[in-house]
């Protein structure tokens, strides 16, 4: 029950009183502030049922075997100094490292500058540059890897004519160690820049067009407007896709174990620290090593998320 009070005709000594009564049953229906809230509870239930069973379980249990014995019994850092000392993780780890400093690199100059252009151009091509840039998702993993392995093989691969001008004439010689780094960037660029083009046009297509009439006002021309207005606008997905390509590039393990496998051991078994976890896991049967990798891993992950969050000011509402 609600009492609404209605002063009009104090002035006469009478004052009206309203008395709303809303149903004892009533109930809160879908558009209603209630109904909404439990709408948007049940959308994301699914996901956090998810999470947890195949997010937050594996995490916790990664931990719990980092710090014991294969008998269950705590170790505390043991697995951690001893990993860590095994002859291939520093290897591993220098590998990641440049891979990852090669990758975010062309990834950061690359996809905002595609966005850019594809923003810019003709509205009615728009659509299909989209699709264009899309298509290779599709063939993630293990078939992208399949693809580039025809790719980077001169004998079979359709631009051979291109790896003769760099002497190259066999898949040894293209995957040699010192190539790796580079030929890791180029799949995860073909594989994956795409869909973040896409993301990042999306994101300028959320600026006002106010603002862009502003700056063409005030004199800016095409690469003015691009590097002093769209590109600031759009730091925090550019900071996002970072984040998340960081934390991807640090798992890298289908490609080197593929090009592993297709090699004959050509390539390192244990070249990412992914795949050192993989072979502490399956090859000697210490899962224990393996999680102390994996929660490593999972740090570094965090230390540079943590940082680029703090440092780019992510989530400040300006």
């Amino acid at each position: 029950m609600s009492v609404l009070s209605c002063n009009k005709g104090t002035e006469l000594g009478v004052t009206t009183t309203l008395v709303l009564t809303a149903p004892a049953n009533s109930r809160a229906g879908p558009g209603q502030p209630g109904g909404r809230k439990l709408a948007g509870y049940g959308f994301v239930s699914l996901y956090v049922v998810l999470l947890v069973l195949f997010g937050a379980a594996p995490t916790i249990y990664a931990l719990y075997l980092s710090f014991t014995t294969p008998g269950g019994k705590w170790a505390g850092l043991h697995n951690y100094f001893s990993s860590g000392h095994d002859f291939r993780f520093l290897p591993a780890f220098e590998h990641i490292a440049v891979y990852l400093l090669i990758w975010l690199v062309v990834l950061v100059v690359l996809v905002p500058f595609l966005a850019l252009m594809l923003h810019g151009g003709i509205r009615r091509t728009v659509p299909f540059f989209r699709f264009v840039f899309y298509i290779p998702g599709a063939f993630v993993g293990s078939a992208g890897v399949l693809v580039w392995l025809l790719m980077l093989d001169p004998s079979v691969s359709p631009w051979h004519f291109v790896m003769s001008w760099f002497h190259l004439s066999s898949l040894y010689q293209t995957v040699a160690p010192a190539h790796l780094p580079a030929i890791f960037v180029v799949i995860a660029f073909w594989t994956g820049a795409g869909s973040w083009i896409v993301v990042m046009n999306g994101a300028l297509n959320n600026i006002s067009d106010e603002v862009i009439d502003a700056a063409r006002v005030d004199g800016a021309n095409a690469w003015q407007l691009a590097l002093r207005v769209k590109l600031p606008l759009i730091k925090r997905w550019v900071v996002y896709m970072v984040i998340l390509a960081f934390a991807a590039g640090t798992q890298l393990f289908v490609e080197p174990q593929m090009l592993s496998t297709a090699s004959g051991g050509f390539v390192s078994a244990t070249w990412s620290p992914n795949q050192l976890a993989y072979y502490f896991a399956f090859m000697e049967d210490n899962f224990n090593y393996a999680a102390a990798i994996s929660v490593d891993l999972l740090l570094v992950g965090l230390i540079a998320a943590a940082i680029l969050v703090f440092r780019s000011k992510m989530f400040e509402i300006e």
